[in-house]
This record gives C-alpha cells, sequence and structure tokens, in this order.
C-alpha cells in the first residue's frame, strides 16, 4: 500500500524568522488521525532566518536528528555539547531521561534550511546524548546511501531505534530498487526534484509517501531527483 502526500497539503506556517512545514501533528498543527507512522513522530522542513533560532527548551525519550540542506546549524546543549553543521552534516540527539538545547542559524547572511525527524526510541529512559556525523554529498549519486542507523558505520550516525534513513541523488531515468523485509514501512520523502514509485505515482519537491506492505519498491527519477528513503518498523 502506497499512500502520497503533497506538499501543498501539509501543514505550512510563516512567522518570518521561521518557516516550514510540518508532516505530521506538531505545536499549533494537531491532527489525530495524523500522529505518527510507525516511531517516526516528527518531520519537519523548517528554514532558520539569519542569526534566529530556537532558546533553551527541554527534551525527553525522544530520537531527534536533524539534517542540514543549506546554511549553518549551532547546536548547545547541557551536557556539554556545542557543534555546528552545514550541508552533508548530520545532528543526532537522543534525548532520554532528559536534555536541554539551543538550536540556531549560525549565519549572520543566510538562511538554515533543515529537516527534522523524531523518533521514538526503543527504551525509553536512556542517558541522553549527542552526536555529529557527515556524508560526501557526490557519494550519493546513483545509490541509496545509509547516514542515520541502529548499528552505525563509516559516515553514519547512530540511533537507538531499528531503523535506517538512507539518501540518494538519481540523474532522470536512474532507477533503485529497494528490497523491503517483511512486516516494516518505508517512508520516501523527495527533497528536490522528482521521483516516479513503482505504481506510476510520481513525487514532485517535498513530496512524501507512506508505504506499508510492499516487499520490493522500484523507483525511478522522472528528472534529476535528491530524496531520502526511511526503512521503519
Amino acid at each position: 500500500m502506497i499512500q502520497v502526500y503533497p506538499a501543498g497539503e501539509r501543514f505550512h506556517f510563516d512567522r518570518e524568522w521561521l518557516r516550514g512545514s510540518h508532516s505530521f501533528s506538531f505545536g499549533e498543527y494537531q491532527d489525530p488521525n495524523n500522529m505518527s507512522f510507525g516511531p517516526l513522530r516528527v518531520f519537519n522542513d523548517d528554514t532558520i532566518a539569519p542569526s534566529y533560532g530556537f532558546g533553551a527548551h527541554p527534551h525527553s525519550d525522544m530520537e531527534i536528528v536533524s539534517i542540514i540542506l543549506q546554511g549553518q546549524l549551532r547546536h548547545e546543549d547541557n551536557i556539554g555539547n556545542v557543534a555546528v553543521s552545514s550541508f552533508g552534516g548530520i545532528q543526532r540527539m537522543s534525548a532520554g531521561t532528559g536534555v536541554i538545547h539551543t538550536e540556531h542559524n549560525a549565519s549572520k547572511e543566510n538562511d538554515c534550511n533543515l529537516l527534522q525527524l523524531w523518533f521514538e526510541p526503543e527504551v525509553r529512559g536512556l542517558t541522553p546524548s549527542y552526536m555529529t556525523s557527515s556524508f560526501n554529498p557526490a557519494s550519493l549519486n546513483g545509490k541509496l546511501v545509509p547516514v542515520v542507523s541502529r548499528q552505525g558505520g563509516e559516515n553514519q550516525a547512530t540511533i537507538h531505534q531499528d531503523l535506517t534513513i538512507y539518501l540518494s541523488r538519481l540523474e532522470k531515468g536512474e532507477q533503485i530498487e529497494f528490497v523491503q523485509q517483511p512486516n516494516r514501512r518505508m517512508y520516501v520523502f523527495v527533497i528536490n526534484g522528482a521521483l516516479r514509485l513503482g505504481d506510476g505515482q510520481v513525487l514532485f519537491a517535498r513530496d512524501a509517501a507512506r508505504i506499508e506492505q510492499e516487499s520490493r519498491l522500484e523507483l525511478t527519477a522522472e528528472q534529476p531527483v535528491f530524496w531520502m528513503l526511511i526503512d521503519l518498523p
């Protein structure tokens, strides 16, 4: 079963210093029929104005992944971590028993665009932790590259959940087949470009698909495309 969620149907907002969209219930947007997809609880597409950001605020029992698409994101928390990441960089925070952090656009001139994903952890009450990782954007060409996974690895952030986040770039006409294990889900998100799914539906920039009960998924670039696939329980 493949269910497509066009970009235009998501909740959009513009607060001048912060603009973006929510794929699931978050903040002022609340829909009891759109709370999560498996352990994926939040998928926010945020653009932060220069020098602005989120002041100190708490989190607990959530795996939070920030994927920077443009600009620079600065993180600081109360367990001693400070980091600035740009395109190719990923920040992962396990909030566990509780952590307080800030997030800001580190640039005084340019916007910062990021995707922030929250996942329910496999186990609650973990010791809070934080890490950064990075990938070579050129390595994404023509293949699915894991950038976040439970087991971790070279150029991958580790996460306390049985999932893998992949990124890929395809040229027009290139195709990838993803073979899925039984009783698992897939979440596909197009960052830019256009991607045709195996059932013929086409995802354009910022469109998403929630996929269940599919053992194989063929994905073909309708035009040059930068996209994400998340393998979920």
